[in-house]
């Protein structure tokens, strides 16, 4: 795969396992994630499991947009969906989580994969023109909320 087009990393004193139960909550990220701002199972799905699909709703300002997202991983060292809005790809999304220093590393990735005819469209819908560099804001401030998230309790 190729390199992400957005990342960033952060220690976070806690186990990996209460890292891994944040990332992957889709009601509890939305008070961590600066974009998202909540999503349902899908399918008869009732949490994180390969394969399982979820509607992730999203807001920036006053817009708002959904989209549907596939699970790919979903273990204790790596959660991590593939987005998808009407039906194109969109994104990869990723969480890796690896013990270290009485607690473990947690880097946020993702990988824009929208085709190019569809960028302009989606940045009308969501306002932002250099998607690369919102997420890398977006992913540094979320990994923000979840060290102190997941140090807190």
């Amino acid at each position: 795969m190729p390199d992400p087009t957005a990342h960033a990393q952060v220690h976070v004193n806690a186990t990996p396992a209460r890292v891994y139960a944040l990332v992957s909550d889709l009601a509890g990220m939305a008070s961590s994630a600066e974009e998202y701002s909540g999503g349902t199972w899908l399918d008869g799905a009732t949490g994180p499991a390969v394969g399982a699909r979820f509607k992730g709703r999203n807001r920036r300002g006053w817009r708002r947009w959904s989209t549907t997202s596939r699970v790919t991983d979903a273990q204790v060292e790596r959660f991590a969906f593939e987005v998808k809005s009407f039906g194109l790809p969109v994104a990869r999304w990723q969480y890796d989580i690896e013990p270290a220093d009485g607690g473990c590393v947690l880097t946020e990735s993702t990988w824009d994969l929208r085709p190019a005819w569809y960028r302009p469209i989606t940045a009308l819908g969501t306002g932002v023109g250099d998607r690369a560099a919102e997420n890398q804001r977006n992913i540094e401030a979320t990994l923000g909320r979840l060290k102190a998230a997941a140090e807190a309790g």
